[in-house]
């Protein structure tokens, strides 16, 4: 044991400390199964004839297709079908965690689908726009 004098808010006080000289014990590493050998990356599916893919899902791709970066709700619709748009122009604002988010478009052209509504809740990679 050892005395020592310490000051706290300018009073001194006396405190006795205890060393304690026995070290803890590592803890023994964990012990993992093996793992199985990987296999080779298998090619995707290919879709059968005459299937289709959810309507809200990317699943047509190209440029012009403008998808939901996040999940959210359409605040704001700001294009129509047949309306001609530039490259960045605004498309939808998409309410995500509290903040606005602009989507623009990616190219230029005619929108010719618009997937989604105000008040509409949207997930990650639903279709919001098409541009033609």
């Amino acid at each position: 044991m050892r005395k020592f004098k310490v000051l706290v808010n300018g009073e001194y006080f006396e405190v006795v400390v205890e060393e304690i000289r026995e070290a803890a014990k590592p803890a023994p590493p964990p012990r993992v199964a093996p793992r199985p050998p990987l296999k080779a990356a298998e090619p995707p599916a290919k879709p059968e004839a005459g299937a289709t893919a959810p309507a809200s899902r990317a699943a047509e791709g190209g440029p012009g297709v403008v998808t939901a970066p996040m999940p959210g709700t359409i605040n704001a619709v700001k294009v129509k079908v047949g309306d001609q748009v530039k490259q960045g122009d605004p498309l939808v604002i998409l309410e995500a965690m509290k903040m606005e988010n602009e989507i623009p478009a990616p190219v230029a052209g005619t929108v010719k689908e618009v997937r989604v509504t105000q008040g509409q809740t949207v997930n990650n990679g639903d279709v919001l726009v098409i541009i033609g």
